[in-house]
């Protein structure tokens, strides 16, 4: 009767280990496998939800072959869901029509959806490439290709082609505000064929002389914005009054 209730229990015990270590198998299984396309850009867009509006400061370079623009320290305000605006403390921001697009929000604005395509994993960085197609036809964007960090569900580069301004390029360097998707660093690169300058404005060249257009022999290369922020003040409220 001893034997036997101790080989009951024994009995009972190996199974309980064998069922538990099936379970953390299975699970430990299931937590290393590749996250689908879909549910990695779930991921990165609820990041992302999480600013409604933000308020922050920083330091913006502008490099432009045919623009001399000193290092500004600026402004940028946002507001869900596509509200942008950037002030240059020292004066007029040359920055290309299209740099509202400067918010990483913007690439999944398109109520319709998309249309995801899977391209795996980018070469020496192990990002993960991800291509997204509006299904909205009358859509600006054509096209947004993702290179994600799977890990932390953060969009590390993009590059957009839109149907009014050409195609950018962002790349982003994270630090405190991860948990917003919000970069310490961004990155803008356009081409100077799509850039935009405001009405009557003049601007130096780089032998000195003032000119009212761009040389056709410049219009083709690449610009840079570059901004670095050295903080941000999240989700207190931006007035509308701010963007006008």
């Amino acid at each position: 009767m001893v034997h036997g209730f101790f080989f009951i229990t024994g009995k009972r015990l190996f199974n309980s280990i064998f069922v538990m270590a099936l379970s953390l198998f299975l699970s430990r299984a299931g937590a290393g496998q590749t996250p689908t396309a879909d549910s990695l850009i779930s991921r990165v867009k609820a990041k992302l939800d999480k600013v409604n509006d933000y308020e922050a400061k920083g330091k913006m370079r502008t490099n432009v072959i045919f623009i001399k623009a000193p290092i500004a320290n600026v402004k940028v305000f946002y507001k869900k869901p596509n509200k942008l605006r950037i002030n240059n403390e020292g004066g007029i921001s040359f920055i290309p029509k299209g740099s509202v697009n400067i918010n990483l929000g913007n690439i999944f604005i398109n109520t319709k959806g998309f249309d995801i395509i899977d391209l795996g994993k980018e070469n020496g960085t192990n990002l993960r490439i991800i291509k997204l197609l509006p299904k909205d036809e009358n859509a600006d964007m054509v096209l947004s290709t993702l290179y994600i960090d799977e890990t932390q569900a953060l969009i590390k580069k993009a590059r957009t082609t839109t149907k009014e301004n050409g195609t950018y390029e962002l790349e982003m360097t994270y630090g405190k505000y991860v948990d917003f998707g919000l970069a310490d660093k961004v990155i803008f690169s356009f081409n100077t064929r799509d850039y935009k300058l405001p009405k009557g404005i003049t601007f130096d060249y780089d032998d000195g002389s003032k000119k009212a257009e761009i040389p056709d022999t410049l219009k083709n290369r690449k610009g840079k914005v570059e901004i670095s922020y050295s903080g941000y003040t999240i989700n207190k409220g931006v007035p509308d009054s701010v963007f006008q």
